[in-house]
């Protein structure tokens, strides 16, 4: 049998040739870039291993925790025992949202009554709201008409509100601003992970370099399934009888996974297997900024934070994951970054310096030792109102080809879980598709 070609090495394809592997499929996955991860890897500097980003997963994150336990060795990711989030202000005034013993959806409703960040009437207002989110359905195609501003807003919940609770989610989750947001996958997110099941929200962060996590565990996983990994192989052309053009090479394939972003997909994709495609383009692209900072001493024992009232959003020490033995390395993440994607990092440092000041008085009496920025202009679509209509199916309409991507219809919003999820769909379709056309 000739093997079942897979076009981009993310999370998506890495999930899909896994699964094909382990039903004993051959595969050959191709990767235009020199390594595999797609927009999760990590890269050398000044003897440190850094991350491109931070990415975290949530315990309802299932088909991402699966694949680490295909691809992860013990101890490569740490899982929180209970959700616990520290919320940090300039002020001084630090709230906590920590999950009480208590069954879904109820074991968030403690924190937020005592949220001190907000006043008790906001309090009581969020609680309402969150009740009333429970009753929407996210597969409703009504909602994906909505802002989740908009619709926050028509359940009380006033602008201090929004900023200090709701955006801690929904901005990281999405990557754009709440006023911005569809209202479905926001829908989405709170009903899965903060309003479900009581431990989805608990937070799990890898504990080694993105590089070696979904790279040289990723790569090592498909190989010993009996799969091929080509790096530095751009794939040019998807073409009739199920054949791809590789640096202008004509390869044959079995079926075809093309699991790379909707641009790419949009240009490989033929016209004739997806009529729809030149509306990907439509999904446009939201920018996610990340600020590293390393200074010479500890200023927090906080393994991360959210904070409010700053330019910071989420803070992560990732000194111990990048190799740091002296001081401490600290990672801002910062979603829905259009303001901040193009500005000099001079003027990075120049804001978020002092603003890591402001938030650890340690600071004051450390030395920077470096500071670097690194930009992701297309982290994910603009999950903006209209954009769910725009995903589309993993099948297209030649047999055998299919599609797979966080982008994709995959009924999760752009995560690391909708990434595997897409490939997991479009493994089974392949499977499907074999029985049925390959004699047994």
């Amino acid at each position: 049998m000739r093997p079942v070609a897979i076009v981009g090495g993310g999370l998506a394809g890495i999930a899909a040739a896994v699964a094909l592997g382990e039903a004993g499929l051959p595969v050959t996955l191709y990767e235009a870039r020199p390594r595999l991860g797609g927009a999760t890897h990590s890269f050398p500097r000044d003897g440190l291993t850094v991350d491109n980003g931070q990415h975290v997963f949530l315990r309802c994150c299932t088909a991402y925790r699966g694949l680490l336990g295909r691809i992860a060795a013990p101890g490569d990711v740490h899982l929180q025992d209970r959700f616990d989030v520290r919320v940090l202000t300039p002020s001084g005034r630090a709230g906590r949202l920590r999950r009480a013993v208590l069954p879904g959806p109820f074991h968030l409703a403690p924190a937020i009554a005592a949220y001190g960040i907000l006043r008790p009437a906001d309090r009581l207002r969020a609680l309402r709201a969150s009740v009333a989110l429970t009753r929407l359905d996210p597969s409703d195609p009504a909602l994906d008409r909505v802002t989740l501003g908009a619709w926050l807003a028509g359940h009380g919940q006033r602008a201090r509100a929004r900023e200090a609770l709701w955006d801690l989610f929904t901005v990281a989750a999405l990557n754009v601003p709440s006023e911005e947001a569809s209202l479905a996958p926001a829908v989405k997110v709170f009903r899965t992970a903060l309003l479900g099941r009581a431990g989805a929200a608990d937070i799990g962060v890898p504990a080694v370099p993105l590089g070696e996590l979904h790279g040289t565990r990723a790569m090592a996983a498909i190989a010993a399934r009996g799969g091929e990994v080509r790096l530095s192989a751009k794939v040019t052309a998807v073409e009739p009888g199920l054949a791809l053009v590789v640096g202008g090479e004509r390869v044959a394939a079995s079926a075809v996974i093309v699991a790379t972003p909707h641009e790419q997909a949009a240009k490989l994709t033929p016209h004739e297997a997806a009529p729809d495609r030149d509306d990907w383009h439509g999904l446009g692209a939201s920018p996610i900024v990340n600020v590293h900072a390393v200074f010479d001493r500890r200023i927090t024992d906080l393994p991360f934070a959210a904070v409010v009232d700053s330019p910071v959003q989420w803070i992560f020490d990732k000194t111990r994951a990048a190799g740091l033995t002296r001081g401490q390395y600290l990672a801002v993440s910062v979603s829905a970054a259009a303001r901040w994607i193009d500005a000099p990092v001079a003027k990075l440092q120049a804001e978020f310096v002092p603003a890591l000041e402001q938030l650890f008085p340690a600071r004051r009496d450390a030395r920077l030792v470096d500071f670097f920025v690194t930009r992701e202009r297309r982290a994910t679509f603009r999950q903006s109102p209209g954009s769910g209509s725009l995903r589309p199916r993993a099948a297209t309409r030649w047999p055998g080809l299919y599609l797979a991507g966080a982008w994709t219809n995959t009924g999760w919003p752009d995560t690391m879980e909708g990434a595997v999820r897409s490939g997991l769909d479009a493994a089974r379709l392949v499977r499907r598709h074999l029985r049925q056309w390959v004699p047994s």
